[in-house]
Formats: structure tokens, sequence, C-alpha cells
């Protein structure tokens, strides 16, 4: 019964080690092979795609504004 126990838990360290180890390994090479700007493009995009939608928005709203009638509320 103590074999079993000591090769179980043997197994398990085995196993979580061997997980970390390539975890780690696989952030390294993706942090290695990334492109280092890839941050700031991506920051750069959300950046412009937010500012062209505000002004997608304010365009739409003054055309809105320009037909609406206050005076008949048409």
């Amino acid at each position: 019964m103590i074999k079993r126990l000591f090769w179980l838990i043997v197994g398990f360290a085995l196993g979580i080690g061997s997980s970390w180890a390539v975890t780690r390994r696989l952030r390294r090479i993706v942090q290695r092979l990334g492109p280092g700007d890839l941050v700031d493009r991506w920051t750069d995009n959300v950046r412009s795609a937010v500012s062209e939608g505000r002004t997608a928005m304010r365009t739409r709203e003054v055309e809105l504004n320009s037909g609406f009638d206050r005076a008949t509320g048409q």
C-alpha cells in the first residue's frame, strides 16, 4: 500500500512539474518570437477605431438633429 501511495505522489509531482516546465518554455518562445510592438499596434488600432466611431456618431447626430424640427417635434 505504501508503494502505491509513493508512486501516486511521484506521478502527480512529475505531471505538475512537467506541465509547469512546458508552460514556462512556451511562454518564453512566444515572447521571443512575437512582435515586440504588438501591444502598441493593438492599442493604436483600438484608439483609432474608437475615434472613428465617435466621429461617425457625431456626424449622424448632426444629420438627425438637422431633420428634426423642435417646434413641431417632427
